[in-house]
């Protein structure tokens, strides 16, 4: 089953194959990443909640490729930078949970993935 390092590996070595390692700093890697979330979203800009729940398949594909693009450019920058991303995003979610304990109500005021 593929995974994150094999994905971030198949990635540094298609930018070798390629010469791209002088275009892949991090400055020019989080520019990527956000035009790349831009894209994303853009995929869903017109559309009502319930059209963004229920995709076409056609619009599916194209989002499914968008959101390969942000994680093929979160990969590549948390390559060059050295950073674990699942022990990053675990990290984060432990802080996480810290800020927005859970309530009685199993609800909080505020969005809890951030």
């Amino acid at each position: 089953m593929p995974d994150l390092a094999s994905l971030t590996a198949d990635l540094r070595a298609f930018a070798a194959a390629r010469g791209w390692q002088r275009y892949h700093r991090p400055k020019n890697l989080a520019m990527a990443l956000a035009g790349e979330a831009g894209e994303l979203a853009a995929e869903f800009q017109w559309l009502t909640p319930e059209e963004a729940e229920a995709l076409t398949p056609e619009k599916r594909e194209l989002v499914a490729g968008e959101m390969a693009d942000v994680l093929h450019y979160l990969a590549r920058l948390a390559d060059v930078l050295d950073i674990d991303l699942i022990d990053a995003a675990r990290k984060k979610m432990a802080r996480n949970a810290e800020r927005f304990p859970i309530r009685e109500s199993g609800v909080t005021s505020t969005d809890p993935v951030t």
